[in-house]
C-alpha cells in the first residue's frame, strides 16, 4: 500500500486526465439538459442491482456485482480508466477538504451525505473494473461555461460518487417516456353482405362528416396505419369535392344520379354509384349567420397543434362573415364563461382580439359550455336564418354531464329550437371522436378534424356555404334491391349511420343535413343475379308472386331519399328507378369523378384489411387514383395519392 502511494507523478498525471475530462462533460451536460430525477435503474431480467443497492451492499460483495452488466452505462475508451486503489485514496483524501455540501447524483434517491473520511474503507474496496465502468466516454458538445467552475465541482462530484460505490448512467441514454394516447373512437363491424332475397331494403342516414379522411392522414404521416375504428368510409368518399350534377332550382334541393358499373376489385361483381348534389345558395340570398364559437380552453389544449391552430381556424371563418352576420364566443375550461356577448362581424377587431386573448389551462366543463353556447344562440336567434354552436375542441367533457347519451339528449333538446351544431377537432392524444360524432349526429351538424391550417382553410372557408347553410334536413335513403337482378349487395361505409327500416318514414326519426352545395355519394358493391354468391340461396324461401312473375323486374333496384326543408317537420319523398339505363360497360367508362370516388372507397376499406378489397394491391388503387384526377385546383387528388403510396410502404413494413 505504501508503494502505491508513493507513485510518480507520471502516474497521477495519467489518472488526473479521464477523471477531468468526465467532471467537465458531467457538469456541462447537467446544465445544458436539467434532466429531472430518475428512478434507480433495474434490470430484472439480467438480475442487475439499482444503484442505491450498489451503493448499500457490502464492501466485500463489490468484486461479485462487478460481474454483472450494468445498465445504460457507455464503456470506456481504451486507455481510460487505468487508475489504481492510490488514486482512489489521494480523491478521498482530498474530499475531506472539500466543501460539505454538494451536488447530488441524478436519477438517485440520496441518503443524507456522510463525511468523507467515514467512507475511505468502502472506497478502497472499489475494484479498478467497477471504477472503470462508472466513467462512461463523453459524447455530444459541451455549452460554454467556466472550465475551472466545472472541473473543481465535477471532481468533487466524482469522488463523492466513487466513495459511495455509485454509477449513473449517461444522460445521453435517458429515454423519453410515451405519452398515453387516450384517444376514443367508436368500435363498428364492417356492412357485411346481404341476400336480396331475404333482406332486399338498405336504409341509412346520409352522412357529410369528413373527420376520419383527415385523422387518417395525420397518422400515415406521422408514419403509422390508422387503426380500423378511426377509418369511416363514408367520411373518406365525401372529403373530395365532385362535379355531380346538381338540381335546377331549390325546390327539390337537390338532385340524384344513379350509376351501375363494373367493380374494380371483384371480378363479375357491379358498383351502385349513388350521387347527390345539393343546390347551391347564391351568396346575394343566403340567410344571415348567428354563430356562437364555443372553444375549449383546458389545460390539454395548451399544444402547437390544438389552441394555436384553433384560434388562426377561427381567424380564417371571421374573415368570410358578412358584416350583418353575428358572432358569440363562449370557452370553457374549469368553468363555462362568456368571453365576447353577440357582436356583428363588421366589428372584426374586436372579434379577433377575443380569439387571440384565449390562453389554455384548467380542466374540460364541456357541458357547461354548451349551455352557455345555446344560451346566447337563442339570445341573438335569427329567425329564417342560420344558428349554429360551433365546438372546437381536442377530447372530453370531464366536469358536469360527462355521459355520451346525456349529452346526445342535451343537443336534441336544443335541436329542435332551431339551432344546430358543427364539432372540430384538434390534436391528438386526447381526442374523443366518439363524443364528437354523437352530439354532431344529433345537432343536425358536423364533424371536422383540422390537423393543418391548410384543413381549417378547406373546412371554414371554401367550405363554409355547405358547412353553415343548410337547405336539407334529416336526410334518408333507402334502397330496395330486385332479387330478380340482384343476388348479394353490400353497402360500402356508413355503419354508424344505419337505420332500421322503419325509421324510413318515420319523421320523428333524426338523420343528416345537406348544406348548400353539398355533395354526397354512397357506393353499394352488388353481386347479379348467376354470379359466384357469398350465401346461398334458400331452399323453400325463395319470393314469389300470385302471378308467376316479378313486378318491375328489370330493375337493378329502387332509390328513395326522404328530406326535409330547414324549418319544415313533415318530410318530403323522392324516387328513383335504377334500370339498364343507368348501367355503364366498362369501369374505364365511368366519369373521372365516379372512377376517383371508387378509388377512395376501395383506400378506406384497404385501411379497415377489409376481406373484399384484400386481392386488390395497393399500386391498383393509385393507378386508378391517378388516372381519374382530373381538375385538382386545391392539391387534394394530389395528395391522396401521396397518402396511398405511404400506406403502401407502412404495410409493407408491418411485421
Amino acid at each position: 500500500m505504501q508503494k502505491k502511494l508513493l507513485a510518480t507523478p507520471a502516474l497521477a498525471t495519467l489518472v488526473a486526465l479521464p477523471i477531468a475530462g468526465y467532471a467537465t462533460y458531467h457538469i456541462m451536460e447537467e446544465s445544458r439538459f436539467n434532466f429531472a430525477p430518475q428512478p434507480p435503474i433495474e434490470d430484472g431480467a439480467a438480475g442487475t442491482k439499482s444503484e442505491t443497492q450498489v451503493a448499500k451492499q457490502p464492501v466485500e460483495q463489490s468484486d461479485s456485482a462487478e460481474e454483472k452488466p450494468i445498465a445504460h452505462l457507455v464503456p470506456p475508451k481504451p486507455g481510460q480508466g487505468q487508475d489504481t486503489g492510490a488514486s482512489r485514496k489521494m480523491d478521498v483524501a482530498k474530499q475531506e477538504a472539500a466543501p460539505a455540501t454538494e451536488p447530488r447524483s441524478r436519477g438517485l434517491d440520496m441518503e443524507a451525505e456522510q463525511p468523507a473520511a467515514a467512507l475511505a474503507p468502502e472506497a478502497d474496496a472499489l475494484s479498478d473494473k467497477a471504477y472503470e465502468r462508472a466513467m462512461p466516454a463523453p459524447s455530444g458538445q459541451f455549452m460554454a461555461g467556466s472550465q475551472n467552475r466545472a472541473l473543481g465541482q465535477g471532481a468533487a462530484k466524482l469522488r463523492a460518487e466513487s466513495a459511495k460505490g455509485v454509477v449513473q448512467p449517461a444522460p445521453a441514454d435517458t429515454v423519453a417516456q410515451p405519452e398515453e394516447n387516450r384517444d376514443r373512437f367508436a368500435e363498428f363491424k364492417t356492412n357485411p353482405v346481404k341476400s336480396a332475397a331475404t333482406d332486399p331494403v338498405s336504409t341509412f342516414s346520409i352522412d357529410v362528416d369528413t373527420a376520419s379522411y383527415s385523422f387518417a392522414r395525420a397518422s400515415l404521416k406521422a408514419g403509422f396505419l390508422p387503426q380500423p375504428d378511426t377509418v369511416r368510409v363514408e367520411e373518406m368518399i365525401n372529403y373530395f369535392p365532385y362535379d355531380w350534377k346538381g338540381p335546377d332550382s331549390a325546390d327539390p334541393p337537390f338532385n340524384t344520379t344513379v350509376s351501375v358499373m363494373p367493380a374494380p376489385w371483384n371480378e363479375g361483381h357491379k358498383l351502385m354509384h349513388v350521387a347527390i348534389k345539393g343546390y347551391d345558395v347564391q351568396p346575394a340570398v343566403q340567410p344571415r349567420a348567428n354563430l356562437v364559437f364555443l372553444i375549449d380552453t383546458s389545460g390539454s389544449m395548451n399544444a402547437p397543434d390544438k389552441l394555436p391552430l384553433l384560434q388562426s381556424a377561427f381567424r380564417l371563418l371571421v374573415g368570410k362573415l358578412r358584416a350583418d352576420d353575428t358572432v358569440s364566443i363562449v370557452a370553457y375550461a374549469g368553468e363555462a364563461g362568456t368571453v365576447l356577448e353577440p357582436t356583428r362581424a363588421s366589428e372584426k377587431d374586436r372579434i379577433l382580439q377575443a380569439i387571440d386573448n384565449l390562453s389554455a389551462g384548467g380542466s374540460t366543463a364541456g357541458e357547461a359550455g354548451l349551455r352557455e353556447a345555446y344560451r346566447l344562440a337563442q339570445k341573438s336567434f335569427v329567425k329564417d336564418g342560420v344558428n349554429r354552436v360551433m365546438l372546437a375542441t381536442d377530447g372530453d367533457f370531464n366536469v358536469g354531464q360527462t355521459d355520451d347519451d346525456d349529452l346526445k339528449r342535451l343537443i336534441e333538446e336544443e335541436r329542435r329550437s332551431g339551432v344546430f351544431l358543427s364539432v372540430f377537432g384538434f390534436g391528438r392524444g386526447n381526442l374523443n371522436d366518439r363524443m364528437m360524432q354523437t352530439i354532431a349526429q344529433n345537432g343536425n351538424g358536423t364533424a371536422a378534424y383540422i390537423d393543418t391550417l391548410q384543413e381549417a382553410e378547406k373546412v371554414l372557408v371554401q367550405e363554409a356555404s355547405s358547412t353553415m347553410f343548410p337547405i336539407a334536413k334529416d336526410v334518408k335513403i333507402q334502397v330496395e334491391f330486385n332479387p330478380a337482378k340482384v343476388a348479394e349487395y353490400r353497402l360500402i361505409g356508413y355503419e354508424t349511420r344505419a337505420l332500421a327500416r322503419e325509421d324510413f318514414n318515420n319523421d320523428r326519426v333524426d338523420a343528416g343535413e345537406i348544406g348548400s352545395g353539398h355533395s354526397v355519394t354512397a357506393i353499394y358493391e352488388v353481386t347479379p343475379k348467376g354470379q359466384p354468391q357469398m350465401i346461398d340461396d334458400l331452399r323453400y324461401g325463395e319470393a314469389s308472386t300470385d302471378n308467376g312473375g316479378v313486378a318491375n323486374a328489370d330493375e337493378y333496384a329502387f332509390v328513395k331519399i326522404r328530406y326535409k326543408l330547414p324549418d319544415a317537420d313533415a318530410s318530403k319523398l323522392i324516387t328513383t328507378p335504377v334500370t339498364g339505363a343507368n348501367e355503364i360497360a366498362s369501369f374505364d367508362q365511368a366519369t373521372t369523378d365516379q372512377r376517383f370516388s371508387v378509388a377512395v372507397a376501395a383506400f378506406g376499406q384497404k385501411l379497415r384489411d377489409g376481406d373484399q378489397t384484400a386481392s386488390m394491391g395497393w399500386d391498383r388503387i393509385a393507378g386508378i387514383a391517378s388516372a381519374a384526377r382530373g381538375a385538382d385546383p386545391f392539391g387534394y387528388r394530389s395528395e391522396f395519392l401521396s397518402l396511398v403510396r405511404l400506406a403502401a410502404a407502412l404495410d409493407k413494413s408491418k411485421p
